[in-house]
């Protein structure tokens, strides 16, 4: 389970309906209000706003106010949206909890035993005798006012229960009328898409073993209109990296919530006499605009003991340089050439191992092929630690090509729920990590390669969705178990490994959750890394993700996944805005080339402590062709935005663009940084404030803005802004 602060201590103060009525809770500027009387169950009856301090009295009549009538055509009792809402306590739409005994005992309404909180955590224990069920629920505003939400259901009945839904909610106001969420395709992960809400159900499942690049990051829902600067948006998150299902709904009855929880397969938790399943850990933020939603998400992951706090190593992967040509000569040349641009981390890529020439045969064969490694990997592992640069590895753990050894000696380790083995892709299937057998044999391999060699670091690849992901022929979903052990398997690496950094990849951006990103350093943000296709990728993976935990890298200016000839200006630009890094065959560049990569990679290691510890913003612009957002540190005193053209514009030269987020009473010097500087267009007419000291206001960079450069399509450019008082740049 995640660790967020505010769990409820043991220490926390009982409370009961009849003494307390309503708890309510605070923490970073958000307020949450149960009502403990209502009926069945605790119900929500505000999330959002701080309601600031507030009488017994006062908050008693908000819990009122929320109750409702009984109307035409109704039931006695219109069903109050509680925290667990189910048909047996008259709830007609999606409930919170389903289950049955051996298709009995279908019948669930939990009832309030006892609660526990604290001023920003509450406990809340439920019970149904007569069906034999215990629920704990588990509700915290943490210091950024991130609000979790998880629940424990266990079989207090003497017959095994089958569990086919555990879902957490949380309420929406009834003028959150418009959706946002995000789906796409591998190479264009998290393209976003907006529609309204409304009466019904709005409901997002993956079934592909992983959330998958189709998958919504947030499901969000806020006025009409909502932009990254302004209006009022909700939004969840799920911290889970196997099925799982989120949905908004609006009722008939004046109820609309989100509701997040993990996708069962059929008969997959079946829950012995006493026994217990968690849900995964429910995210809820909100804000005046998505801007204010992200930056609650970015403030309580980076509060973790365990975040990534050293400035990010900026990398360099081998894939697109070399693929699966190992050749020890071609590989030490590109390390010496990424030591002199600046590069702090080297990371092999596939193709080091045993039998693994192409993408066809080897994955599983976790020994380093000595035909193409007669010495290990220890030259090169040596050579470039030499440099001073660190040494990373690619493993594919989950994946096996029947092709292997592994395949062919241990058949029953892999997924299948049939004979047959499940459709391929990639040339691959799945190893079962909760099999004991393959788990420990994975085990033993990470661990010897890792204690054999100088690695500080792995890129954790999984290529492909899971289908039919059972036990063996006729056998049972093993899909959560599967995802329990990897999350096991990568805890224990880094607890006998400290310091041990691990990247989430797969195929791209297709496991990105706060579920995997609690136990790893950075995700892979998407294998496109064509500049203009990152721009809106980039930009909704980090309304939950801090930047920092985001890979971004410079590409080769034909880039591979698109074919689109890009800047290196542009490429450098969107990659600031993340863990920096380079997918390049480097060695290739001219001696101008090269310095004007340097020149890149310094100003984002300058840049790199602003970007995990500042404040995203997006700027809300009219012209679909430009793009505007920057990074502004904590104190205000500095930041730096981009201005980036992914098309021709409506009008040239374009309207002013603004840069919000500053301090609006101070006085704030701009400078354009780019390096190469700015190609004037036209050359006979600069860009006036960019040649002089400029020097304006907070208030007059968010409200009234400077004119953009006139650029070519796929251009950028880079502004720095520093506080006109201090001599230090936005590193400071």
């Amino acid at each position: 389970m995640l660790d967020i602060d505010n769990d409820v201590p043991h220490s926390a103060s009982l409370v009961s309906p009849a003494t307390t009525p309503v708890v309510h809770l605070r923490n970073g500027g958000t307020s949450v209000v149960v009502d403990l009387a209502a009926q069945p169950n605790p119900a929500i009856v505000h999330w959002g706003e701080d309601l600031g301090e507030t009488s017994d009295r006062a908050l008693s009549s908000l819990a009122a106010a929320a109750r409702q009538q009984r109307v035409s055509g109704g039931l006695d009792r219109t069903a109050q949206l509680t925290l667990v809402p189910t048909e047996a306590a008259g709830w007609l739409g999606t409930p919170a909890v389903e289950g049955h005994r051996d298709g009995e005992g279908v019948s669930v309404l939990l009832v309030l035993d006892e609660a526990r909180s604290t001023t920003s955590a509450l406990e809340l224990e439920l019970v149904d005798e007569e069906s034999g069920l215990a629920l704990l629920i588990e509700l915290s505003v943490g210091t950024s006012g991130l609000v979790r939400s998880r629940s424990t259901l266990r079989n207090t009945g003497e017959t095994p229960y089958t569990v086919q839904a555990l879902q957490a909610l949380l309420p929406l106001p009834w003028d959150a009328t418009e959706i946002l969420d995000t789906t796409g395709r591998h190479l264009r992960e998290r393209s976003s898409q907006r529609h309204d809400l409304t009466f019904g159900t709005h409901l997002r499942e993956s079934r592909r073993g992983r959330p998958g690049a189709d998958a919504t990051l947030l499901l969000a829902a806020g006025r009409p209109g909502f932009g990254f600067e302004h209006g009022r948006v909700h939004g969840i998150h799920l911290a889970w990296s196997g099925n799982q299902r989120v949905l908004a709904e609006r009722g008939t009855t004046g109820e609309v919530f989100l509701s997040g929880g993990e996708l069962y397969a059929p008969g997959e938790i079946i829950l012995a006499p006493g026994a217990s399943v968690a849900s995964p850990d429910l995210l809820g933020s909100w804000g005046d605009g998505l801007d204010a939603l992200a930056a609650r998400f970015h403030q309580e992951w980076r509060a973790r003991p365990q975040h990534p706090t050293r400035p990010r190593p900026v990398t360099l992967n081998t894939w697109e340089a070399v693929y699966f040509d190992h050749s020890l000569d071609k590989l030490m040349q590109l390390a010496d050439a990424a030591a002199r641009l600046g590069v702090e981390r080297y990371v092999l890529d596939d193709g080091w191992f045993h039998g693994r020439r192409d993408d066809t045969a080897g994955l599983g064969d976790w020994y380093v092929d000595g035909t193409v490694w007669p010495e290990g990997l220890h030259p090169l592992a040596d050579h470039v630690t030499g440099l001073g640069i660190e040494f990373g590895l690619w493993f594919e753990p989950e994946m096996v090509n029947p092709e292997s050894d592994l395949a062919r000696e241990h058949p029953e380790w892999l997924f299948r729920g049939r004979i047959e083995l499940p459709p391929s892709a990639r040339q691959q299937q799945v190893l079962n990590l909760a099999h004991p057998g393959a788990y420990a044999y994975l085990a033993e391999r990470i661990h010897a390669i890792v204690d054999e060699y100088p690695i500080s670091y792995i890129k954790w690849d999984h290529n492909r969705d899971l289908l039919d992901a059972s036990s063996g022929p006729g056998g049972a979903r093993q899909v959560h178990a599967h995802t329990l052990a990897v999350y096991r398997l990568i805890d224990e690496l880094k607890a006998t490994h400290p310091g041990l950094e691990i990247e989430s990849c797969a195929s791209g951006g297709a496991r990105v959750d706060l579920g995997i990103l609690d136990r790893t350093d950075r995700i892979w943000t998407s294998d496109c890394l064509d500049p203009v296709e990152r721009l809106e990728n980039q930009r909704y993976t980090a309304l939950v993700v801090p930047p920092e935990m985001m890979g971004m890298h410079l590409t080769t200016p034909h880039v591979h996944s698109t074919g689109r000839t890009v800047s290196l200006a542009m490429s450098g630009a969107v990659a600031l805005f993340g863990h920096f890094g380079i997918e390049w065959d480097v060695t290739t560049l001219s001696d101008e080339d090269a310095a004007a990569v340097g020149a890149w990679v310094a100003l984002s290691k300058r840049v790199r402590p602003l970007v995990a510890s500042g404040t995203l913003v997006n700027t809300d612009v009219a012209d679909p062709g430009l793009d505007v957002r920057g990074v502004v540190s904590a104190d205000r005193d500095a930041a730096f935005f981009t201005i980036s053209q992914t098309q021709t514009l409506i009008s040239s030269p374009t309207g002013r663009v603004r840069f919000p987020g500053l301090d609006d009473d101070r006085e704030y010097r701009v400078r354009l940084v780019t390096p190469g500087g700015i190609v004037e267009q036209p050359a006979q007419s600069p860009l006036v404030w960019a040649h002089h000291d400029t020097v304006l206001t907070g208030r007059q960079l968010g409200v009234v803005g400077v004119r953009p450069p006139v650029q070519n399509p796929q251009q950028s450019v880079v502004v720095e802004i520093t506080a006109a008082e201090s001599e230090e740049t936005p590193a400071a």
